[in-house]
């Protein structure tokens, strides 16, 4: 009965999500969202012309959307029953994983940008609160890390409602285009990179793999970092109006794809690894509703949702029963000894690297064949194929070192069993990654588009899924090719994620915090306290004491006093008439 009472809260959460995701949503999605989209909208005040209203979208793209939130959040739970089983406030922690979810679902089914801000910001607050879970210096530097550059978009957004009172109206979803339109699609757009943790502020997110993995797998899979594009995807038909910032966005989507995917091929830690390889399917996401094709992006982000959840949740289980061990170096051998686990970890990379007919084939397929038959340059085609070839070598890398490779001299003793608990929420999940793009397919008919290419065209596209297998073959007859001194420093460069952190990480931490004292001494303490609450007491103190002094005399000279002033009085009374 005491384990039942510890553990009943997450079991409770997850059976609720699971019905509310898998059956609610989806028979709203078949019964009634195929036939069109409706918006409910609910008007609480009109000033000067602005109209604050609550409006809710429900379409197909909203309710798949959420189902799959709630479908990963209830694994997410279910994962946490064994995962978090020697937590004491495991029930608090269920509170910051609802409290999360339900901002994500406000954020999905409103399209107006003021009330979208209280998602926005529920979903920045929350995810400091997880981050920092464990509380310790590593936590803590990545959780201030994540709260800081999550406050520029914040204050870009804000930004942008201020701008849009010209317009009368806050939803942007509509392909409304007035006056500062460029202005403010451009600070929607790079608030929307800040969330998505896009080149320049790419820092935050290996940083945020401090939090516990459950977190881990609910906020870097279909939630906080994937805010962002469908932030930029919602309000996609007001961008169109302002081709530069959709050009300036698939530049930038692109170059993150290519620096997360270089900087996954030399991270050794398991975490970070996965980290990188959603920040650079981020990336491709950014590039794709750049170059005009919002609604692939969409399927991309659904299909990444349930094979990056997967990932993170296999990641989980081995750290979990491995000793709590995260280096990709020390868990060779893991295939035999965690056999459910190590198989999921393969099929989610696989899934990953866009292997035929399963879920991530689909989406990714669809995003090269646009690229070719597209009209963008030739630069950002090659850095798509580079960065799209990407994903086979680093998810090969860790497969073959910590699958596949060989045991590096750990007592068996240190391995534990795997939980039924994570067995069914990584079956679910694995369901969902194999069969997961068919359906998506059919039920988001923008995705089935018509694209005609060459056959040269679908042999380049073969030939980027696949040659990611000459690292395999390099990786057998045992060849380096980062011996040379240059290639050093490549190898550098790239663990270093171009040197991110020190560029945009160490000015968010550091600056920010200096700031924050600095303010707190200057002003909190200083001028601030001398004209407000001490000066305040001070000057009141005083005042009173003068009252005091000029009552303790005789009424003689309270008359006195009285004389003068209404002669100073009448005196004064002339000139100021």
């Amino acid at each position: 009965m005491m384990a039942l009472k510890h553990v009943g809260a997450p079991l409770f959460l997850s059976v609720f999500l699971y019905v509310f995701g898998g059956f609610i949503l989806c028979f709203g999605a078949f019964g009634g969202v195929f036939l069109g989209s409706y918006l409910v909208e609910w008007q609480f005040l009109s000033f000067c012309g602005s109209e604050w209203s609550l409006p809710i979208i429900v379409d197909i793209i909203s309710v798949v959307f959420s189902c799959f939130v709630c479908i990963i959040s209830g694994s997410v739970c279910l994962f946490s029953v064994s995962y978090m089983d020697s937590e004491v406030f495991l029930r608090r922690f269920m509170w910051l994983i609802m409290a999360f979810v339900s901002s994500m679902n406000l954020l999905i089914f409103v399209p107006s940008l003021v009330t979208v801000l209280i998602g926005w910001d529920g979903l920045g607050i929350v995810s400091f609160a997880l981050v920092v879970y464990y509380q310790n210096k590593k936590s803590l530097a990545g959780g201030m890390l994540t709260a800081l550059a999550n406050r520029v978009g914040d204050a870009l957004l804000i930004l942008c409602i201020c701008l849009m009172v010209n317009w009368g109206d806050w939803g942007l979803s509509f392909g409304m285009f007035g006056e500062y339109g460029l202005t403010i699609s451009l600070l929607l757009v790079v608030g929307g990179m800040t969330k998505s943790a896009q080149i320049p502020f790419s820092a935050w997110l290996p940083a945020a793999m401090a939090a516990p993995t459950p977190v881990s797998a609910l906020v870097h899979s279909s939630t906080l970092v994937t805010a962002g594009v469908y932030l930029i995807m919602r309000f996609y038909l007001s961008l169109v109006e302002s081709p530069v910032v959709l050009v300036f966005l698939s530049k930038i989507g692109g170059l993150t794809m290519l620096m997360a995917g270089l900087s996954a091929c030399f991270e050794v830690d398991l975490k970070k690894i996965i980290a990188l390889s959603t920040l650079s399917q981020l990336g491709l996401m950014m590039f794709t509703i750049g170059i005009g094709y919002p609604i692939i992006a969409v399927f991309h982000l659904l299909t990444h949702a349930l094979f990056k959840a997967l990932l993170f949740l296999c990641a989980g289980s081995i750290i979990h029963f491995t000793g709590d061990r995260q280096d990709s170096r020390m868990l060779g051998g893991i295939g035999g000894l965690l056999p459910f686990s190590s198989g999921c970890l393969i099929i989610s990379s696989v899934t990953l690297c866009g292997m035929p007919f399963l879920s991530g084939f689909y989406s990714k397929d669809l995003i090269l064949e646009g690229s070719l038959s597209g009209f963008i340059g030739g630069l950002e085609l090659v850095v798509l194929m580079v960065g799209a070839s990407l994903s086979l070598v680093y998810s090969l890398r860790l497969l073959l070192v910590g699958v596949f490779g060989e045991e590096k001299s750990t007592s068996f003793m240190s391995y534990g069993i795997e939980s039924w608990y994570m067995l069914i929420s990584m079956a679910v999940l694995s369901v969902g990654a194999i069969i997961g793009g068919v359906f998506l397919q059919v039920m988001l008919v923008g995705a089935n588009g018509f694209m005609v290419i060459s056959g040269l065209g679908k042999i380049l596209i073969s030939f980027v899924t696949f040659v990611g297998l000459l690292y395999m073959v390099i990786n057998f007859i045992g060849f380096s090719l980062l011996k040379g001194s240059f290639l050093s420093v490549f190898k550098v460069f790239n663990s270093y994620m171009w040197y991110m952190s020190i560029i945009t990480g160490g000015p968010f931490g550091s600056v920010g915090l200096r700031g924050g004292v600095s303010m707190h001494l200057g002003l909190d303490s200083g001028w601030m306290e001398v004209f407000g609450g001490q000066g305040a007491f001070l000057s009141l103190g005083r005042g009173m004491l003068f009252s005091s002094w000029l009552q303790s005399y005789s009424i003689v000279s309270l008359v006195r006093v009285f004389f003068f002033v209404m002669v100073f009085v009448f005196l004064m009374f002339p000139v100021l008439w």
